[in-house]
Order: C-alpha cells, then structure tokens, then sequence
C-alpha cells in the first residue's frame, strides 16, 4: 500500500528549519513534498497541488517587512485559482500557526481559514480591525472542546503547551476542536505593527478588543475541509508529543481516504 502525498508549504515567515523537518519526518504513512516560497507560489500555480491528498500550508506568504512597514501583494492568479480548484475538487487541508496571517491581500484566503491576522489595521470579515497582538512562549493548557471528534482521538482533555498566541479575529470557527485557557484581552498580547515598526513587546496606546480563545477548528472549503491549528511557532511545540498527534490526526482528518494500492 502506498503512502498518502502530503504537500507542505512552507516560507514567508521565519522557522527553525531542521527541528521542523523533524515533525515532518514523524508523519508515517506520508510521502512528504516539501516547498517554500517564492518557488513554492510557481509550483503550485504549475499543478504542484494536483495529486496531493492534502496540503500543509505552514507558510506566509505576500509580505515583505522593510523600514519599519509591512509590503504586501496578492498571490498570482494561477495560484488562487490552483487553491480553489483543489478545495473544489474536494481536497483537504491543515493550516499551521501563521499561516493565517499569509496573504494580506487575498481577502478570500482569510475566509478559508476563518480568520485573519493582520499586521497592521485593515478590514477582516468586512468589519475594521486594529493590527493583531502576539506573544510568544505562554505556558497555558489547550483544552477540548469536542473529545468525539477525529481531530481531538486519543488526546488528553486538556494539556499544557508552552508557545506563541494571536489575539486575532476569528469568524468561521464552525466547528471548534480547542480553546486555550488564557484569556485572549490587550493586556496579554503586543502589538503587531508596534513590533514590525521596531518596538517589539509593546501594546502601548494599543486598545484591542478581546477576541475568542479558540485555537483549533474544523471548516469547510468548497467540497473539501480545513482544519486550522494555532500551536506551532517553534521547537517546542514540533516536538510535542500532544501536538504531534493532534496534526496527525488533523491531517487523517482532512484525508480520510485510505493510501492508495
């Protein structure tokens, strides 16, 4: 029996490269394709996502942060349209820490994954949004919230995670799969477009609404399904075990069919 194709997208915003390929190396049952940007964009408008059984989008893509400011540009038509036509065909996908941040410019993207974080203010969801808070290395438990599901299979529940949290808006969690117990209020994020125009760690004049704690969800796109997992930032959360079996699962998920004979 042959092993599901998993495309993994990577690029855009800065990892540790080694431990990552790692995680991906723990995925057993999967041929892994691993592309980053900018070749990453070509390839998949070229067809690279054609035979995938699903895709991993750990990417962040259209930016460029320069002189204090955050460039953006939309993605190629024949990326878009690549994206679409395998959600519309029915693919699946899991969507990584800050991959919703990724493409600024592509309103509907944000709307695949339910939500968006925005480097500095702009519209989300047809509603005006101050720039996203962050921050990094919070210890907190993530605790589930539907322990039938696929995704949440052999989880404990609730376990504790030490790593990155947004404090973004979030609209098309139809079907929540984790919160975390921290409560998601300016007082505990920085600002986004303090920390890019050089002031890192800083929330000063910055007053953000409160927003949902939830860190995993299930939704639909097209014919297909996405499941986006806020954990990930770094080391710590590739190597745990709790998530490591979470993405397995998310990723089964969205792939439900069995590895080709």
């Amino acid at each position: 029996m042959n092993a599901r194709r998993l495309l993994v997208l990577s690029g855009g915003h800065p990892y540790d490269a080694e431990p990552f390929a790692g995680l991906l190396a723990s995925f057993e049952g999967w041929a892994v394709t691993h592309l980053i940007h900018p070749e990453a964009e070509t390839a998949v408008a070229a067809g690279a996502a054609n035979d995938a059984d699903a895709i991993l989008f750990y990417d962040m893509p259209g930016y460029r942060f320069e002189d204090g400011k955050a460039a953006t540009r939309p993605p190629s038509f024949t990326y878009r349209r690549a994206i679409t036509d395998y959600f519309a065909r029915g693919g699946g996908a899991v969507a990584m820490h800050h991959a919703i941040a990724g493409w600024a410019e592509w309103p509907e993207w944000a709307d695949m994954l339910g939500g968006r974080f925005l480097y500095e203010p702009g519209e989300a969801n047809g509603e005006a949004h101050l720039d996203s808070g962050y921050r990094h290395e919070v210890r907190y438990d993530a605790v589930i919230l539907d322990p039938d599901h696929p995704v949440t299979a052999g989880l404990p529940p609730r376990f504790p995670l030490c790593d990155e949290l947004y404090l973004a808006p979030i609209w098309g969690a139809a079907k929540p799969l984790l919160r975390a117990d921290h409560a998601f209020i300016r007082d505990n994020f920085y600002s986004a477009a303090q920390a890019v125009a050089g002031r890192m760690f800083s929330n000063a004049g910055w007053d953000h609404r409160p927003e949902s704690d939830f860190i995993a969800w299930e939704k639909p796109v097209g014919a297909g399904r996405l499941v986006y997992l806020q954990p990930g930032d770094g080391p710590a959360a590739y190597a745990d075990p709790n998530l490591r079996r979470l993405l397995v699962n998310a990723l089964a998920h969205v792939a439900p069919n069995p590895a080709r004979s």
